[in-house]
């Protein structure tokens, strides 16, 4: 009976022996893990009113049991006395293969907390239309913060290349300046909407038109004559953009300034001209077109007529047509539009007075 210790020692001080109870424990762990994260998490995120927590739970359970689960391959690994070589290329390869789970599950819950952030918060930067943007420059960053850790897994030193990678940064920031200017204009004017895409806007430069998209390097327009323009988001930033289609709704209100003689029946002409407004089918009735006097000008009284509109885009020909009524109206009613006059004055000959 005293072989069996000694064979048992023996047994049990075998390296490959011991490598295979650590993977075997390591999966028992894990699998204890899963359970907890299962069962146990799920019940206290079941008792929360957001389900935030339950996807991300849903994410994060296989990864931890994966993570156990190579931890124990690698001190398995150690643990067998491996040729150098192949000791380090395993190792290498689990942690590599570990932080690529990693990564895929943190982009994915990046994904949702932004979207859930975004549909609860009220903030200027983290809205809907914003939220792509947001999403790109995350995942972004935490795969290069993957990379590192890839390369620090393979006992790669990556001084060299980060400071090539700098270098290289400053001169692609100075050939793309311009673009660059062009990329941050164009977030914070997504993250500011000063427009959307379908407003009427007019421009600094005299156009109007629809916003017809939004780029992070540009943003094109149509114009009422049915040009597409393109404009880089840098100058749009720094120039005056009028939306007429901002506000509560896309109404708007119109002013056309008119003068009568002095001696005109007042009340009369104001009487004139909201029956033309309210004649009009593009008119709105309410609010009710008015008439404002605002002041006695040096040729005539100073009258203002205002009126709303549904759309931005149909102020051009409401107001052809308001115009042309009230010359044809003025002048069945004899209301004088006065303007200013010249006479001139020439002097008599002396010898044919």
């Amino acid at each position: 009976m005293t072989w069996l210790p000694e064979n048992y020692d023996k047994v049990l001080s075998n390296p490959i022996l011991q490598s295979v109870l650590i993977v075997w424990g390591a999966v028992i762990i894990a699998k204890i893990m899963d359970l907890v994260f299962t069962r146990i998490f799920k019940r206290i995120v079941d008792k929360t009113e957001t389900s935030l927590d339950d996807q991300i739970l849903q994410l994060l359970h296989r990864p931890i049991f994966y993570s156990i689960l190579f931890v124990g391959f690698s001190i398995a690994v150690k643990t067998a006395h491996l040729s150098e070589y192949l000791d380090f290329a395993l190792l290498g390869l689990l942690k590599t293969i570990t932080i690529i789970i990693w990564l895929f599950v943190s982009m994915k819950v990046l994904v949702i907390s932004m979207e859930w952030a975004s549909a609860r918060a009220k903030n200027p930067f983290l809205q809907q239309k914003t939220l792509p943007l947001f999403n790109n420059l995350g995942k972004i960053g935490i795969g290069l913060f993957g990379i590192y850790f890839i390369f620090l897994s393979w006992e790669i030193n990556i001084n060299g290349i980060l400071a090539s990678a700098s270098v290289l940064g400053v001169i692609l920031g100075l050939a793309a300046k311009d673009t660059v200017a062009n990329f941050f204009a164009g977030f914070f004017l997504m993250a500011d909407s000063p427009f959307k895409e379908g407003d009427y806007i007019l421009l600094d430069s005299g156009e109007r038109g629809y916003v017809k998209q939004m780029g992070l390097r540009s943003t094109r327009f149509m114009t009422r004559d049915d040009i597409e323009i393109t404009i880089p988001n840098s100058v749009i930033a720094a120039s005056k953009i009028v939306n007429e289609s901002g506000g509560p709704g896309e109404t708007e209100r119109v002013r056309i300034t008119i003068h009568v003689a002095y001696g005109s029946d007042i009340d009369h002409v104001k009487d004139v001209l909201v029956s033309i407004a309210l004649g009009d089918e593009n008119v709105l009735n309410t609010p009710e077109p008015r008439v404002r006097f605002r002041e006695f000008a040096d040729y005539g009284l100073k009258l203002q007529l205002l009126f709303w509109i549904h759309k931005p885009e149909i102020r051009g020909r409401t107001m052809d047509a308001v115009n042309t009524e009230i010359y044809k109206q003025f002048s069945q009613n004899n209301i004088s539009i006065p303007y200013p006059t010249m006479k001139v004055l020439l002097p008599r000959d002396k010898d044919n007075s």
